[in-house]
């Protein structure tokens, strides 16, 4: 307790009195903001209190069910714990909404009561914590709005229990909580009687024009402007075409106006005559509407040829697939009739149905327009459009620009069946139990929806499970239907209209609404399936993402089981295509990636489902790489470079040289046709790809830039280099430096793979390179081109370290790093185990989850005792008078450096998350005797600053 008053006290110090006061500054007053190119949001915060606290206080005068549902998956967990809260709230304004109370009666471990004070207009927030209480108070309320996107100020406080500040503010909520009145179902309906809805929502949140609006005139249509999305792809698509290629690809997102911006695009292009080709009738009525509201127009221009149509003279024709790819129906049409064709979903134009149609005419210019590019059948989509991507905008994007619906996932737990988790092997029978049914319904009753009532979609996994668990919901109650494969077109088209006019509640189906299908107004979109590919996932998650007047958000329901493929998940809400295991573990504690209001939420057992996953994954397996080396080929359309793999957001040009030494072995691998090197150049292509590449120190990667362009530089302008770059110069880092390129930092082993002799040399206060990669670079081009590669790349990927200091903090480091970027003489991580003190340092290496068949002598209690402190066992037969122990004890007085690294457990591979320095408590210092009685030495570890809160949390808490 002590520790914390004096640490509250340095921290208030540090925030009222001195800025540059330099000590413990966990508990500094902090202003919260949002801040989207920062990352920065109040609501992370507030989940971060929420997810740490023993229980807390509300008092907000506005609660919207976007507001709520940011919090639902984490008041699940702590109701789970045992842990409880009170919200209260008004009715001020009739701001809201019934349906919002509704939804916190589901909250089964909090407890809410009403206020009818005048003005009520409080935001506040309350967490009790073991030793201290959290308050944020300022302009914020419970509205997504409020906690992601809005310009708001909050303050964030901390007090001792016996602070006049925190004791304050608990009595004025007391008080008033003691006259409110308990939220009930009664109460509610109520309040539904007498409630009078205030409109708040602004036109400039609809992104599609309204479908009511009807245009007659080309006038009209003329002054219906794009909107900012659609301008930036306008003038790119023009771009294409202004440089003399007449094809273009579009890759948009689900439900960011594809079909809008292709008729602005043949409005301005202005064609004598148009051919939208579409792969169902159904779309065709839509597509040609909407062409219409923007070209404007008689209706006699506007035609359809179908199976049932054939308006075969209309000025804008609008054809499906299957009639107009017959051969009798082509050769109809003159191969140049047409000056504009347009390709819908044109990911299927692989089918020999479409390239018969692409082969047959000639237009002036052909757009292909897709979603999903990607392919699983080794067609080139990209080449057939001369590799010309005329615009791209993925889900992150859109989000950002507010093209599409918000939505909140949420991945939830399957049901366990003897103990066991729905898996891949699951027996129909169980997925359709009473238990099961029942647990379907517990969670998307308590996750719910927006609007008035539901509008859902739910994809099995299989055709008779979509039957079965239809048959089941519709017996408790629900309005279901199952739409499978075997369903008619006719059918299917009548059960969507259903949907939309509230005869049904869910569709239910299996994969035969992936893509294809325009339903705006669905709510809610729930999986019930295991992933098996990041582009099933996305047109799944993406039937709910169009804008609709219904809904302000769209809920997604994720039931996670045991299976193996979970790790798709995190990779396709990312986008996130390195095949590198650390930045998916990241992208599912840490989903800043996802902009706007939308949110990422995994309960706690689903997350641990996901972690498992992950680790038990093989994403290095040649298959998997080949597919996504394949891709990019493909989209670029030549042979890519290692750079080209970072600029595409395509697979960690790291994990390729960890699984295959060299990019040059990759390619030999992948059965491509590549000059030749030699034995020594493939050895050099290793050390700099194994050893430079990831880019964790800048230093080395500016001298061998600088070299392959000038041969050689003085050490006086390498510094300067250096210095430009903000990298850290000192004498120990320019000899480590030294070390690393002239191979005497590694081992044997190392030195012999990597050529043996210097790769740089340094003589008469120059650098320059070995007279063998002289000669190559100036003989071999394709040698030099790869050389200049890996440099490159690796530039690219210094950018996520502190060139300023040796380690940068929650990047992950091996032993061998640590030797390497702490200046030591020679790689030792060999013989490092948990830590040694070395050369005024002492890096310390902890696996925090130890396996359960550990031994005796090795089974550690290292744990955090709280983000700031670090309880550590030195290795066992070692005691208070060891001379390591005595080094570390005494490190301050010494002048070592002691540095913490830390991973999860074994599954995260060699690398460990740098926590920071630490400084020995020695008041804590204890010698104890392991559990084969040797004795051993255990300390605790003050942090130099706390751990960020998802690190801390995602590593103390473990997978059983």
């Amino acid at each position: 307790m002590e520790d914390f008053i004096q640490d509250l006290q340095d921290s208030l110090h540090k925030g009222f009195i001195d800025q540059q006061y330099n000590k413990s500054s966990r508990y500094i007053p902090e202003l919260l903001i949002n801040n989207a190119s920062q990352n920065k949001n109040v609501l992370s915060t507030i989940l971060e209190e929420l997810d740490s606290c023993n229980s807390f206080l509300f008092s907000v005068a506005f609660i919207t069910e976007g507001g709520l549902a940011t919090l639902k998956s984490h008041l699940l967990d702590l109701d789970r714990k045992g842990i409880k809260g009170r919200i209260l709230t008004s009715t001020f304004l009739h701001f809201n909404q019934p349906k919002v109370f509704k939804e916190l009666m589901k909250l089964t471990n909090v407890e809410v009561k009403m206020t009818d004070i005048p003005g009520f207009h409080s935001k506040g927030y309350i967490f009790e914590h073991r030793e201290f209480y959290s308050l944020i108070v300022g302009s914020s309320n419970l509205t997504a709005h409020a906690l992601q996107v809005n310009h708001e100020w909050n303050v964030k406080l901390t007090s001792y229990e016996n602070g006049e500040v925190i004791n304050h503010f608990k009595r004025q909520f007391e008080d008033v909580w003691d006259e409110a009145h308990q939220l009930t179902d009664q109460w509610i309906e109520n309040y539904e009687k007498n409630y009078t809805p205030i409109d708040f929502k602004k036109a400039e949140k609809v992104i599609e024009l309204p479908t009511e609006y009807k245009v007659n005139s080309l006038k009209e249509a003329l002054e219906i402007k794009p909107n900012k999305m659609q301008i930036a792809a306008l003038e790119q698509i023009q771009a294409v075409r202004d440089a003399g290629n007449d094809k273009g690809l579009v890759i948009s997102a689900t439900g960011t106006g594809k079909t809008y911006l292709s008729a602005f695009d043949v409005r301005r292009f202005a064609p004598k005559k148009m051919l939208f080709i579409v792969h169902r009738e159904q779309i065709l009525h839509k597509a040609l509407s909407d062409f219409q509201l923007i070209t404007g127009g008689i209706d006699k221009d506007f035609g359809i040829l179908s199976g049932s149509s054939k308006q075969t003279e209309a000025k804008y024709l609008f054809a499906t697939i299957q009639t107009i790819s017959k051969q009798q129906m082509l050769d109809q049409f003159d191969p140049e009739e047409f000056d504009y064709i347009l390709i819908d979903e044109v990911h299927k134009a692989g089918a020999a149905s479409y390239l018969r149609v692409i082969d047959y005419f000639n237009p002036e210019f052909l757009m292909g327009m897709t979603a999903t590019p990607e392919r699983t059948d080794d067609f080139n989509i990209f080449e057939l459009f001369d590799y010309n991507i005329a615009y791209e905008i993925r889900l992150q994007e859109a989000l950002e620009e507010d093209m599409l619906c918000p939505f909140h996932y949420f991945g939830v737990t399957d049901l366990e069946y003897n103990g066991e988790l729905i898996d891949d092997a699951t027996i129909l029978s169980y997925l359709v139990t009473e238990e099961r049914v029942n647990h379907i319904l517990d969670k998307i009753n308590y996750y719910g929806f927006s609007g008035e009532r539901v509008r859902g979609l739910m994809f099995c996994s299989r055709k008779e499970e979509a039957i079965k668990l239809s048959e089941a919901l519709n017996n408790k109650g629900l309005r279901t239907v199952s739409l499978t494969g075997d369903t008619s077109q006719e059918d299917r088209i009548h059960q969507v209209n259903r949907l939309e006019n509230g005869s049904l509640d869910y569709i239910i189906t299996v994969d035969i609404f992936n893509e294809g299908i325009d339903i705006p107004s669905i709510n809610q979109v729930v999986m019930l399936r295991q992933t098996q590919s990041s582009i099933i996932f996305i047109q799944q998650l993406g039937r709910g993402l169009r804008k609709h007047d219904s809904k302000e958000f769209v809920t997604i329901i994720d039931f996670i089981g045991n299976y193996k493929n979970n790790y798709l998940i995190p990779i396709a809400l990312s986008g996130d295509k390195s095949q590198n295991k650390d930045n998916i573990r990241r992208n599912t504690t840490e989903t800043s990636y996802i902009k706007g209001v939308s949110t990422i939420n995994f309960e706690e057992i689903a997350k641990k489902q996901i972690f498992k996953s992950i680790n038990n994954s093989n994403l290095t397996a040649v298959k998997i790489l080949k597919d996504a080396y394949m891709e990019l080929k493909n989209r670029i359309g030549k042979v890519p470079y290692l750079y080209d793999f970072v600029t595409n957001h395509s697979i960690d040009p790291v994990v390729i040289a960890d699984k295959f030494k060299n990019y040059y072995l990759f390619l030999l691998k992948m059965k491509e046709e590549v000059s030749n090197i030699t034995p020594y150049e493939n050895s050099v292509l290793t050390m700099l790809s194994l050893e430079i590449l990831p880019g964790k120190r800048k230093h080395e990667l500016i001298l061998l830039d600088q070299l392959v362009r000038h041969c050689k530089i003085s050490n006086r302008d390498y510094i300067h280099l250096l210095e430009e770059s903000k990298c850290l110069v000192d004498q120990a880092t320019l000899q480590s430096v030294h070390r690393i390129l002239s191979l005497s930092f590694f081992s044997q082993n190392d030195k012999k793979k990597y050529g043996t002799v210097p790769i740089v040399e340094f003589k008469s206060e120059n650098y320059s390179f070995n007279s063998k990669i002289k000669e190559s670079l100036e003989n071999n081009s394709y040698f030099k081109r790869l050389f200049e590669d890996v440099i490159k790349t690796g530039i690219e990927k210094s950018k996520k370290y502190d060139s300023g200091k040796s380690l940068t903090l929650y990047e992950k480091y091996s032993r061998k790093d640590s030797c390497k970027l702490l200046n030591w003489d020679k790689d030792e991580s060999s013989t490092m185990y948990g830590y040694k003190p070395k050369h005024q340092t002492c890096p310390i290496f902890v696996t925090y989850h130890k396996n359960n068949e550990v031994e005796a002598s090795v089974d550690y209690g290292d744990e955090f005792i709280s983000p700031e402190l670090f309880k550590w066992y030195t290795r066992s037969n070692r005691t208070l008078q060891s001379d390591e122990v005595q080094k570390i004890i005494h490190a301050e007085n010494n002048s070592i450096d002691v540095h913490l690294f830390v991973k999860k457990d074994d599954d995260e591979g060699t690398g460990f998350y740098y926590m920071g320095e630490v400084k020995p408590d020695k008041d804590s210092v204890h010698q104890d005797k392991m559990a084969d009685n040797k004795p051993v030495v255990h300390m605790n570890m003050v942090m130099e600053q706390p751990v960020e809160s998802k690190l801390y949390n995602y590593i103390v808490n473990g997978l059983e």
